[in-house]
């Protein structure tokens, strides 16, 4: 961890965002144009419209493979060096490679490298692996994990009876488990989205329209070419673009990660209340401080930090989805320095899930104040009773229930007494005498289990 270093992902948190580095940093950039580059040589040499560009022998190819497979940091140095001459970036990269092939049996075709190539038709390509490669790679299984574990901790806790809070008001009860896992069914669909999340690319010159291509070789298939070098890449190709690719896709798959960051920030708050109110205790940690002053404390740090880092992912998240969408007219530069900000977007949102798991590896259930509260919250079961009552008939049970529970202190004697009193069939009788607050859950239990278990 660098105490100097600017921003906290960089630094305090350096350690839990370094599975981020080899697809969001400077460094990653860099080789992931080394890769399209390369990649763009290799089917140019596989065309046979293409005489000029002879086929590459096995080991030849291999060589260029290893230029991306085997790319180091000291490597990405040479081509910062190369850049500070240039002050191109990709032309950095252009140049870098040239010098690679120099010496070698392919050195008669290092010209055609960056063949016909915009800059923009190379970082589209590396932008959109990056993030791909990023998201597939460490977002989703750390998201998968965390879904895995709050649904385990549902299917446990699927009959542990909880008095429900609506508008921050006793309601009718429900279950623990069912509670949490109607975050794991959201959150469920937010990862099957990002799972079939497409990631576009564009290999067509400096308007979009293979404007030199056509002029140095006017019959070769251009868009069968381009397309077959895209989806090669596993991409999906954009046939129609300007010089830039239009970023439609980015903005799909931020706002993809912006509501599974809401659900998350949902979960945060939700476990944050419940451990105010006792339903859930934290595990105490050897040598942790919760408070400066107060020795008692056991602070949910974990979840506030979860909901701190989704502020920020979906601050940057946002204005990356709106800003990248839109370019003056066939192109602008004002996309190229917003995009190098994704990792900052998905780094805080990959922050916000290791710490909610933190806090949730820390949870356990809070029996007593659980029971307690629903001892204490008998007027709950007013609902159970005029819903009965409308069954067998009887005029205005909403109302005789409102008079009778609403803003008093209900116990079960009350509502014994009541029951006693009403005209109803007996086995409903029974029924709602033998009822209590924490028995009156429907079918939480077996909601909960029929979408874990599936």
């Amino acid at each position: 961890m660098s105490l100097a270093a600017v921003t906290a992902l960089d630094g305090r948190y350096s350690r839990q965002t370094a599975a981020l580095s080899p697809y969001f940093s400077e460094f990653a950039l860099i080789k992931y144009r080394v890769l399209v580059e390369v990649e763009w040589l290799k089917a140019l040499a596989e065309e046979s419209t293409l005489p000029e560009v002879r086929p590459l022998t096995p080991e030849e190819s291999t060589f260029l493979d290893t230029l991306f497979a085997e790319f180091t940091e000291q490597e990405a140095q040479l081509v910062k060096e190369i850049e500070r001459k240039t002050n191109h970036d990709v032309k950095a990269v252009e140049y870098y490679l040239k010098q690679c092939l120099e010496g070698t049996s392919l050195t008669d075709i290092r010209e055609w490298i960056h063949f016909a190539c915009t800059s923009e038709d190379i970082n589209n390509i590396a932008h959109a692996r990056m993030l791909k490669d990023g998201v597939e790679q460490v977002f989703l299984p750390a998201a998968e994990v965390l879904v895995k574990d709050v649904g385990e901790l549902a299917l446990e806790t699927a009959d542990v009876p909880m008095l429900a809070r609506t508008h921050g008001q006793p309601a009718s009860p429900t279950t623990l488990g069912k509670e949490l896992a109607v975050f794991v069914h959201r959150w469920r669909r937010q990862l099957k989205q990002l799972q079939h999340q497409e990631y576009l690319g564009k290999m067509n010159g400096a308007v979009g329209n293979f404007n030199a291509h056509t002029v140095a070789y006017p019959n070769a298939p251009w868009t069968e070419i381009a397309e077959r070098f895209v989806t090669g890449l596993h991409l999906t190709y954009n046939p129609l673009t300007t010089q830039i690719e239009s970023h439609d896709y980015l903005a799909e798959c931020f706002h993809n990660l912006i509501r599974f960051n809401n659900v998350l920030l949902d979960f945060d708050r939700d476990v944050w209340t419940y451990i105010s109110l006792g339903y859930f205790r934290q595990k105490t940690v050897a040598g942790e401080v919760g408070s400066s002053t107060m020795p008692h404390k056991v602070n949910p740090i974990d979840f506030e930090n979860s909901e701190a880092n989704i502020g920020l992912s979906n601050a940057i998240l946002d204005h990356l989805a709106n800003k990248l969408q839109i370019s003056r007219l066939q192109r602008d530069l004002s996309d190229s320095s917003a995009i190098r900000n994704v990792g900052a977007g998905v780094g805080h949102a990959f922050l916000a899930i290791l710490a909610a798991h933190r806090g949730l590896n820390k949870l356990t259930v809070g029996t007593t104040a659980l029971e307690a509260d629903l001892q204490e919250a008998w007027e709950v079961l007013a609902e159970p009773i005029q819903t009965v009552m409308r069954k067998a008939g009887i005029a205005n049970p909403y109302e005789q229930l409102k008079d009778l529970t609403r803003g008093a202190e209900i116990d079960e004697m009350v509502l014994r007494e009541f029951i006693l009193g009403l005209d109803i069939p007996e086995e409903d009788r029974i029924r709602l005498l033998a009822m209590t607050p924490a028995a009156y859950v429907g079918l939480a239990p077996a909601l909960t289990r029929q979408l874990i278990e599936g």
